[in-house]
């Protein structure tokens, strides 16, 4: 088995882990980072086909109060833009109503999506990095002492370091690596009991090569309580010329086919728009509870946001030598980007003050 040696570890090529392994290239520390699955990005997944609208099915959303995010895109050069949602949605609020136009009240929060997708902060953020910091395929099993630091355990190399950043969602964590000596039993306990951010949620697009929610009296913005679409929203691009719908479905339809879901949600958007709807480019979507290394079963209920940002993330462990960080991590905005960029910057500044 390969020996490989560093100063941080990072477990999970994310938002968090990147942003922090970028922060950490540019004060000169020594980093590799970690990832299970065969490519970055973590719960930022965005489909890009030839001539479409690129689709969003993981994290979208910035606002101007999540200032971190915005300042870090613009750090690296990655721009945004409004999104639009228009003066008017599609309401459609039980069996027993028809679906309605209705008013959108007014918002003065204004929201944003990234020009070319959000995986453009991923790409942004890998090409700062030298090469071979991150490495693939490379699913962690376990954590324990060794000299002067941590020795962490993949499927086919050892890995020696002076620290170790879990950036996975909690309760993966404490469910997928055995740590050792075990760590304190409130920590323990918190992490089994930490909601994990999406990880049940089935976000869907379609590529169109017109708008035609944009006509007068219909619109782009869907809230339904019947049938399988939940919110739709307009993904066109940037540049108002590639266009799309894209949003949320009930995470019931999870136990479907893709095919299965792809047709209820055609039917649905039949019923809103006509049999234009019908005339679509592509179908995209991703069931976030059949990402094994994102999501795991938890064995009881847990809340919505449940001990996101608690305090005990904040500690650090194994001797002062494992962190505990991401986006469910962070007491401001936890689960969302901004949470995912505020983590990485708090673990950097204690790593900063270490390494100094």
């Amino acid at each position: 088995m390969e020996t490989i040696k560093t100063d941080i570890l990072i477990i999970g090529a994310g938002l968090t882990g990147l942003t922090l392994a970028y922060y950490l290239k540019n004060a000169n520390i020594k980093v590799k980072v970690l990832e299970a699955n065969n490519a970055v990005g973590g719960r930022i997944k965005t489909q890009y086909n030839t001539n479409q609208a690129p689709i969003e099915l993981g994290a979208t959303w910035l606002i101007d109060q999540q200032t971190n995010a915005l300042a870090l895109l613009k750090a690296l050069d990655v721009p945004v833009f409004t999104q639009h949602y228009g003066n008017t949605a599609i309401y459609h609020p039980n069996q027993n109503q028809a679906a309605q136009l209705v008013q959108l009240p007014a918002n003065n929060s204004i929201s944003y999506r990234v020009v070319n997708g959000t995986y453009s902060i991923i790409k942004a953020l890998e090409q700062k990095l030298d090469t071979n910091t991150i490495a693939c395929n490379q699913t962690v099993q376990s954590i324990k002492p060794f000299t002067n630091g941590l020795e962490a355990n993949t499927n086919d190399t050892t890995y020696h370091c002076k620290h170790i950043v879990s950036t996975l969602p909690p309760l993966l964590f404490s469910k997928s690596i055995t740590i050792e000596p075990a760590l304190p039993l409130a920590i323990q306990d918190l992490l089994y009991k930490t909601h994990t951010w999406m990880h049940n949620s089935i976000r869907i697009g379609f590529t169109y090569k017109t708008p035609f929610w944009k006509a007068e009296r219909t619109s782009g913005t869907i809230y339904s309580s019947v049938g399988i679409i939940q919110e739709f929203y307009d993904h066109s691009n940037a540049g108002k010329n590639l266009y799309a719908l894209s949003g949320f479905i009930n995470a019931s339809f999870s136990k479907h086919t893709k095919e299965e879901r792809k047709n209820l949600a055609l039917k649905q958007l039949q019923s809103y728009y006509g049999d234009q709807a019908l005339a679509f480019e592509s179908y995209e979507e991703c069931d976030w509870a059949n990402q094994k290394h994102t999501n795991i079963a938890s064995d009881s209920f847990l809340m919505p946001q449940a001990n996101n940002g608690h305090p005990l993330f904040k500690d650090i462990y194994l001797d002062n030598k494992l962190f505990i960080a991401g986006a469910e991590t962070s007491a401001v905005f936890p689960g969302k980007m901004e949470g995912a960029i505020t983590s990485a910057q708090f673990v950097f500044e204690k790593l900063k003050h270490i390494y100094k």
